[in-house]
C-alpha cells in the first residue's frame, strides 16, 4: 500500500504518527537528501569528517526518525532535513571547538600550530558563530530565519520558497533580505 501513495501523501502519514512508513520515505528521498548533504559538507569542508550518508543517517537519528515534525509536502519535508543538517554540523563544530580548547594542554604558539590548523578552527568558530546567529535570528524574526534557512542552506531559489509557503515572491524576498541584513549586522 505505501508504494501507491504520493510522497507527500507518505509524509503527512509520517506527520500524523505513522512511523512504519518512515523507511519508504527515506529510500524515496535520499537521492535529494544525498545532494543536500554533500551541498552542506562542501560549504563546511574544514568541518566534520562525514561523507553525505553519514550525515543523513546523523540527521535521521537525532531528528527525523523521531515524528513530532508537521510537514506539508515534499519541499518542506527537504527543508525541515537541511535545517537538521545544519544543526548537525553546527553542534559537531561546537563539540570539536570545545575538545580542543578544554583538554588541558598547554597552548602552542603560532609558529608550532601545524599547517591548517588555524584554518580550520576559523572555519569552525565560524560555523558555531553562524549556529547561533540563525538561533537569534529565529527568535528575533522567525520569517526571516526561515527564508534564510530554506534559501542559503536547503538551497531552495527564492521562487520554490513562494511556492512552499504560500507567500508572494515579493514578500519572500523582503523576508530574505531581511534575513540577509540582520546576520550582516552582527557578523
Amino acid at each position: 500500500m505505501v508504494a501507491l501513495l504520493t510522497l507527500t501523501e507518505q509524509l503527512q502519514r509520517y506527520s500524523a504518527g505513522d512511523r512504519d512508513i518512515a523507511e519508504a520515505i527515506l529510500r524515496e528521498t535520499l537521492p535529494r537528501l544525498h545532494q543536500i548533504a554533500a551541498r552542506e559538507l562542501r560549504r563546511e569542508r574544514y568541518l566534520a569528517p562525514l561523507d553525505p550518508t553519514e550525515l543523513i543517517n546523523e540527521v535521521w537519528m537525532r531528528s527525523l526518525s523521531k515524528g513530532g515534525w508537521r510537514i506539508n509536502n515534499r519541499e518542506h519535508f527537504y527543508a525541515i532535513a537541511g535545517l537538521a543538517m545544519r544543526r548537525v554540523l553546527v553542534d559537531f563544530a561546537r563539540q570539536r571547538l570545545a575538545t580542543r580548547r578544554g583538554k588541558g594542554e598547554s597552548p602552542i604558539s603560532l609558529d608550532e600550530a601545524p599547517a591548517g590548523a588555524l584554518t580550520k578552527d576559523g572555519e569552525l568558530e565560524m560555523t558555531v558563530r553562524i549556529g547561533n546567529l540563525m538561533e537569534k535570528l529565529a527568535k528575533a524574526d522567525p520569517a526571516a530565519a526561515r527564508m534564510v534557512d530554506m534559501h542559503y542552506f536547503a538551497g531552495f531559489t527564492l521562487e520554490e520558497i513562494a511556492e512552499i509557503t504560500g507567500l508572494t515572491l515579493r514578500q519572500v524576498r523582503h523576508r530574505w533580505a531581511k534575513g540577509c541584513d540582520w546576520l550582516k549586522l552582527r557578523m
